[in-house]
């Protein structure tokens, strides 16, 4: 039978599971996680306070369907960047846009990946096109979602 509160810093198999139910919907109530990870409600919350203290949980939020939105086109696009360009000089040009939904610094040829959502391929070569006429972007190659395979 488990404690109802693991030592601060560890992470044990109820914390992981608690951390399960809440990725999947950030909204299950705490009585619910304790009905299924065996603790009851108050014990769940006093752990989810101590993930979220210890920064294992970081915020909660909402996931939304891009396709709801009108943004059913995804794709990859490798970047590669003038020599000595700094992550947080591609970090300041790829935030303004709005079509970049995740961007990082890789290891490989490309300098940075970044996920692009777009409305359609004729919206998607627009964003790449600009991608490409940024003075940082020597070239890019992308590579469009045909189908999601795992997302979590």
């Amino acid at each position: 039978m488990p404690h109802d509160d693991a030592p601060s810093g560890s992470l044990d198999r109820v914390d992981a599971a608690i951390l399960e139910h809440l990725s999947r919907d950030a909204r299950t109530s705490y009585g619910v996680i304790g009905s299924r990870v065996n603790l009851s409600a108050s014990a769940v919350k006093r752990r989810v306070d101590r993930l979220r203290a210890d920064g294992v949980i970081a915020g909660f939020t909402t996931r939304v369907d891009p396709g709801a939105l009108g943004w059913g086109t995804e794709a990859y696009v490798e970047v590669h960047c003038a020599a000595s360009t700094s992550p947080a000089t591609m970090r300041d040009v790829l935030v303004t846009y709005p079509e970049v939904v995740a961007a990082s610094t890789v290891t490989g040829d490309a300098d940075a990946v970044v996920q692009v959502r777009a409305r359609d391929v004729r919206h998607l070569d627009e964003v790449v096109e600009r991608l490409n006429a940024e003075p940082i972007v020597d070239r890019t190659r992308s590579t469009v979602v045909l189908t999601p395979l795992v997302r979590r």
